[in-house]
């Protein structure tokens, strides 16, 4: 909406928010906020408005206070790293009364998140602030959030980037994963450290923040449980490669030259070119040949030698973390039994390989075998650590290791395909993924598909959006619009028959049409 700077305006704004009828106060809060802050910068009415807001909030109700909370959190963070600023002032001025209002309040309340949002931008007064969150007994995420807002950094030994779903959930790294970061770390300039670093705590408070903003809406968020806790260190078992490979070989297609694959035990060698592929623990490698001029598998082998605990993170932690951020998901409504659920009774191949596409650590892989039988099923990632776990969880499914926007199967190939909970991990290759799920399916295969869409609301849109990891996604957290996944289904020749999943999840089946 578009604003002057005139006083006279910010006071009959606060004046419609403080006296707003419970049914208009949503409504009212939103064109506060729209004088004051726009795409997390400020306007010319903030520092009015803070001073006025300030001098009101204690007369006003608890809901209006969380409300308030959330604004000045705001209105702080655009103005950060500037720990100076006059609205970070006037804001925090009011510590004392914020801390008093955390310790009134209890978790069953939008204040309680509300407050803890707030307090975890003023670094000046870490050590209270950090004292009051044990005594309201913060949990253990929450609290690992807080610290690291409210931390300074350390140009000696600086630790960034760990910091979705919370920095605590690092804490059981091994030491040679602690080792790779630290050589990552030594790679970068003291500005791209310290830019990277304010990332984290604009990361940290934003993740806060939504879950602040979901209280206040909509009601307490539930606690984080895993979706599955698959073993730490995944040690997959060697297979008989021909007969692993047998229901698939058909499909199977040299990506150089969309020759035909011969399988053999440890290489599937193309009839068509002089491209040979390493298998190794029953994963076929399609992005490396062995008549490259290297060493049978060297590269392939050491990539299984480094697995780590890639997987064991995703599952435990940043998946539950992740889908409850993005999906706005802070009431568990999408629980794993509902995506079980989903994938049972949704998939509907007919004759042919059933694709799991991106299927990561196998989570979803298990339910899928399950339901259409392993030897149907088709695992397929471009990490090999992920698919290392899987195939420890489900030795009865071969993998392949394959970038999705170049699939290696022959056209009308496949009985189905799914892509659950992973397209947004590459979302510059998702149109040319869907394009290629639409040339290899068969006729009426189906293709279930499970991520998430952009908030439409300006606020969590920023929260969202303010996630910026280290190695990807330097901008922000960028997610799909509704209508781009629409287009590039039907590009692909794919109908939605089914869609669900509440929120920013968008989950549908399509079928190929022909």
């Amino acid at each position: 909406m578009t604003v002057t700077s005139n006083p006279n305006t910010i006071s009959a704004l606060v004046d419609s928010f403080i006296t707003a009828p419970p049914d208009e106060l949503e409504e009212s809060y939103r064109r506060l906020v729209g004088a004051v802050w726009q795409d997390g910068g400020l306007t010319p009415l903030s520092v009015p408005a803070v001073t006025e807001l300030v001098s009101r909030a204690s007369r006003v109700d608890h809901l209006r206070k969380a409300y308030l909370a959330e604004l000045f959190a705001l209105l702080v963070q655009a103005e950060y790293p500037d720990v100076d600023g006059p609205v970070t002032a006037a804001v925090e001025a009011g510590v004392d009364g914020y801390l008093e209002l955390w310790r009134g309040s209890t978790k069953q309340e939008p204040l309680y998140w509300a407050v803890a949002y707030l307090l975890a931008h003023f670094p000046r007064e870490r050590s209270r602030i950090l004292a009051t969150a044990a005594e309201v007994d913060l949990d253990e995420d929450d609290l690992s959030r807080m610290d690291r807002a409210l931390d300074e950094l350390d140009p000696d030994e600086p630790v960034i980037g760990r910091v979705f779903p919370y920095p605590a959930a690092y804490d059981e790294m091994f030491e040679a994963e602690r080792e790779v970061d630290r050589a990552w770390t030594r790679t970068l300039t003291p500005e791209q450290v310290l830019a990277q670093w304010h990332n984290d705590i604009a990361a940290v408070r934003a993740h806060a923040g939504a879950k602040s903003f979901y209280a206040i809406r909509h009601g307490v968020p539930v606690a984080v449980v895993p979706d599955d806790t698959p073993v730490r260190e995944a040690k997959p078992s060697d297979a008989d490669d021909v007969a692993i490979y047998a229901p698939h070989t058909y499909a199977l297609r040299c990506p150089r030259c969309q020759g035909e694959l011969e399988i053999q035990q440890g290489l599937g060698e193309c009839v068509g070119c002089d491209a040979g592929y390493p298998i190794a623990k029953g994963m076929l490698n399609v992005l490396t040949s062995v008549y490259d001029g290297k060493e049978h598998g060297d590269d392939f082998l050491f990539q299984l030698s480094n697995i780590g605990t890639m997987a064991y993170f995703i599952d435990v932690f940043a998946r539950p973390a992740f889908k409850r951020l993005c999906g706005m998901n802070w009431d568990d409504e999408v629980s794993p039994q509902w995506e079980g659920d989903y994938i049972r009774d949704h998939v509907r191949p007919v004759e042919g390989t059933v694709l799991d596409l991106a299927a990561g650590g196998g989570l979803w892989t298990q339910t899928l075998a399950d339901a259409v039988g392993p030897e149907r099923v088709l695992a397929l990632d471009i990490l090999p650590a992920s698919l290392a776990t899987l195939r420890h969880r489900r030795p009865d499914v071969p993998a392949v290791v394959a970038n999705a926007r170049y699939l290696p199967f022959d056209d009308s190939s496949l009985g189905a395909v799914i892509c659950w909970d992973a397209l947004q991990a590459f979302p510059e290759e998702a149109p040319f993924a869907i394009a290629e799920v639409g040339r290899c399916l068969r006729p009426g295969g189906t293709f279930t598909l499970f991520t998430f869409i952009e908030a439409d609301d300006p606020i969590y849109h920023h929260f969202v959006r303010a996630h910026r990891f280290p190695k990807t996604h330097q901008d922000g957290l960028v997610l799909f619009e509704h209508d781009d996944l629409e287009r590039w289904l039907a590009d692909a020749g794919l109908e939605v028959v089914d869609r669900s999943g509440p929120n920013l999840h968008y989950v549908i089946t399509a079928r190929k049409k022909g």
